[in-house]
């Protein structure tokens, strides 16, 4: 039973600890970064099964704010090499091991 107690703390130390967004890299303006983050927190909250659904709800609320031709990736355990515009990239992680890219390159 003890056993049983422990690992569910365990468990929910580790979501705690996992649950907020990590920045692994940007070049984006404060309050365009403060934004996206939010947005894609949001996002990979709603659509927590599917990626390809907060993937295409970031995209649609970037183009519409900040203009067209953003792109986002959203997976575990992929690399990318891209060109962007200045000042238009962010890649962060959220959940632990999920992460998410989104760049503008028109």
């Amino acid at each position: 039973m003890a056993e049983t107690g422990d690992t569910k703390k365990e468990e929910a130390d580790y979501k705690r600890v996992h649950s907020f967004p990590l920045i692994r890299h940007t070049d984006m303006p404060e309050e365009m970064r403060v934004e996206t983050m939010e947005l894609c927190v949001t996002a990979c909250e709603k659509f927590a099964t599917n990626n390809e659904s907060a993937a295409k709800m970031i995209k649609e609320s970037m183009d519409k704010k900040f203009g067209s031709s953003w792109h986002v990736v959203i997976g575990e355990g992929f690399g990318f090499e891209i060109t962007h515009e200045v000042k238009n990239l962010l890649y962060m992680f959220f959940g632990g091991s999920l992460a998410v890219c989104v760049w503008k390159c028109s």
